[in-house]
């Protein structure tokens, strides 16, 4: 791919424990034409924020160490540029997301997802 496309292609981290997860996810996202870089921890996702710009962030919200709820936070804390949407396979109440979306999350996407609405939700994230 030339360079000069690369430098306009959105970029997505995708944070999730389970490399196979994030492998999966950065591949529908890289044939939807997005640049990914992948995280698995939060510690991880926090240290690359320091030193890469993204548009978005796919976080999911059970990992071992700190928790997407903890990365959530500080990131909105530090950057509230940068859009995060959480994965989990967790129900939550429409109640719950109202407040986080108030919080300042763009979306929140239930795992197991198929391709197409994953990049659906990222698309319509990203066109805001």
């Amino acid at each position: 791919m030339a360079k000069k496309d690369e430098e306009n292609m959105k970029k997505i981290m995708v944070v999730d424990n389970e490399p196979d997860i994030v492998d999966l996810t950065r591949t529908v996202l890289e044939l939807g034409g997005y640049n990914v870089i992948p995280s698995y921890s939060g510690e991880e996702c926090l240290r690359k924020l320091e030193k890469e710009t993204v548009d978005l962030v796919l976080l999911d919200i059970m990992m071992p160490g700190m928790s997407g709820w903890d990365v959530f936070n500080r990131i909105k804390k530090k950057r509230s540029d940068i859009k995060v949407a959480f994965m989990s396979v967790l129900e939550i109440s429409d109640k719950r997301k109202q407040v986080l979306l108030d919080e300042g999350l763009s979306d929140y996407i239930m795992k197991p997802f198929d391709k197409e609405t994953l990049l659906k939700k990222v698309d319509d994230i990203l066109k805001d």
